[in-house]
């Protein structure tokens, strides 16, 4: 769902995409990146708050994790930008804008913590396979693969967490 009450702003550029597409882009694009932030910052407020006899391990994992996470909001701000688009990637913007739930404040233990970010991965992932099929449905090849790329990665992850939850 792309939420925006405001038109994206436009900077020149030769790329021969109709101004319409590239908003409609931009739009998806910033949510998408809202979301990613705000997912980004509940994985890290997991591994600063986890506790448990499996500490160390989830604490790497979920600091893996982030380093993924940003990679994934570089390559949706770096379309945004190739698209003459301005990138909304502050965490108040993200705030407002991301659809993700709320993380569970009181959460301490591995296992509670493993299964709130899998809810959200697996939220994320219906998002982002939606917003390969919008930029699908425009003929924007490039920023299908874009979001196809990030799937990959966002699936990838909740596969490992969905593992951890059947030992």
């Amino acid at each position: 769902m792309i939420q925006s009450d405001q038109p994206p702003i436009f900077y020149p550029t030769r790329i021969a995409i109709p101004v319409e597409i590239r908003a409609h882009l931009i739009t998806l694009l910033n949510q998408t990146l809202a979301c990613t932030v705000d997912l980004r910052f509940q994985v890290k407020h997991a591994a600063w708050n986890v506790k448990g006899n499996v500490f160390v391990q989830l604490r790497a994992l979920f600091e893996t994790i982030v380093v993924e996470l940003d990679a994934h909001m570089d390559h949706v701000a770096e379309r945004i930008t190739v698209l003459g688009g301005v990138v909304q990637g502050t965490v108040r913007t993200a705030a407002t804008q991301s659809t993700l739930p709320e993380y569970p404040g009181d959460l301490v233990e591995g296992d509670a913590h493993v299964l709130a970010l899998a809810e959200r991965f697996a939220y994320h992932a219906t998002a982002i396979r939606a917003a390969i099929e919008q930029a699908a449905n425009l003929e924007e090849a490039a920023t299908a693969n874009v979001y196809t790329d990030i799937a990959r990665g966002i699936e990838t992850r909740l596969s490992f967490l969905e593992t951890y939850l059947h030992q």
